[in-house]
């Protein structure tokens, strides 16, 4: 277990110690009519059949950290321990993605959901380009976890539909919604409907295993609903069988994309670690990494850690 002075109750959620990890960056994959899409993959330097986690990033205000490059120790905290994860830089990165006059801009909500298949089409590519990977991925295991509008892109390979139209990817095997947007429509302020239509997304065609994670702080301005429209996926979704509500935190969990990122609002490492030991509890047992992971972590966030937040499962 490598040192973290900073927490305190989040100790009592079991957790692996950490393993020695590798990274490659960046790995490029040629998409028709666009630049490559850029990415990050960070492994276990040793093990084999590792099960694969795509991070989807969010549309934050930090330039350059919203991209490849952020959520650095969310990645890291899950590849020392047994995970190959793979960080796109998303079309609508100001720093990576794609020129603010292409179609689909600036959001490229569209564009982002293709990304994550075109990684997942092309995952023996990505093998071959990073070497001391190579003949380790488990392609049927794989994961895609999203913050913020990273979780409205993986909301829709989940299942979610949108005006009708179906997103899903059954390769993905489990995901994780981290403060994902609410319904859209009648849901959202006026202003707020007319500038995002693509969050009119039905959750109730979301059938895969999906853990839903919101900050009880997290006041949206899309919305004057308040913080539980973050947890809209949980309450409509099949799939969604849990909802952890961490206390004290917003938006950025306490530091998800960065504990000095701009859109960090409240620097609170008890909260963050503890959505890094339970996503990776929930992550170990979907993928069926450590079966009983999720169990002794349900254990600890309802028991000793009870004061960090509040879970409820289906």
């Amino acid at each position: 277990m490598t040192t973290n002075n900073l927490i305190d109750i989040a100790r009592t959620i079991p957790t692996p110690g950490a393993a020695l990890t590798i990274a490659y960056s960046p790995i490029l994959l040629d998409m028709i009519g666009r630049q490559p899409l850029e990415l990050r993959l960070t492994a276990p330097a040793a093990g084999h059949r590792l099960p694969i986690v795509i991070l989807s990033h969010g549309y934050g205000p930090s330039f350059y950290i919203a991209s490849k490059d952020g959520y650095a120790h969310m990645a890291q905290f899950w590849a020392e321990r047994g995970f190959a994860v793979i960080q796109p830089t998303h079309a609508s990165s100001r720093v990576g993605g794609l020129p603010s006059d292409a179609e689909g801009a600036p959001f490229f909500w569209r564009e982002r959901v293709a990304e994550i298949r075109t990684i997942i089409d092309r995952l023996s590519d990505i093998e071959e380009r990073a070497p001391a990977v190579a003949g380790r991925l488990d392609q049927d295991r794989i994961a895609a976890v999203g913050h913020s509008l990273g979780g409205h892109t993986v909301s829709l390979l989940l299942g979610a539909q949108l005006h009708g139209e179906a997103f899903g990817d059954p390769r993905i095997k489990a995901g994780i919604l981290l403060t994902t947007p609410g319904r859209g429509g009648k849901d959202l302020t006026e202003e707020n409907a007319e500038r995002f239509p693509f969050f009119d997304v039905d959750f109730s065609h979301l059938k895969t295993p999906t853990l839903v994670v919101c900050g009880a702080d997290d006041n949206p301005r899309f919305t004057r609903r308040g913080p539980e429209w973050h947890a809209d996926a949980y309450h409509d979704g099949v799939g969604a069988h849990a909802l952890l509500t961490l206390d004290g935190v917003g938006h950025g969990l306490g530091g998800i994309a960065g504990l000095d990122a701009k859109e960090t609002e409240v620097e609170a490492p008890d909260a963050l670690e503890a959505t890094k030991r339970m996503t990776l509890a929930w992550l170990s047992t979907a993928l069926g990494h450590d079966t009983s992971a999720w169990s002794s972590a349900r254990a600890a966030i309802t028991g000793p850690a009870s004061s960090l937040g509040n879970l409820i499962e289906k």
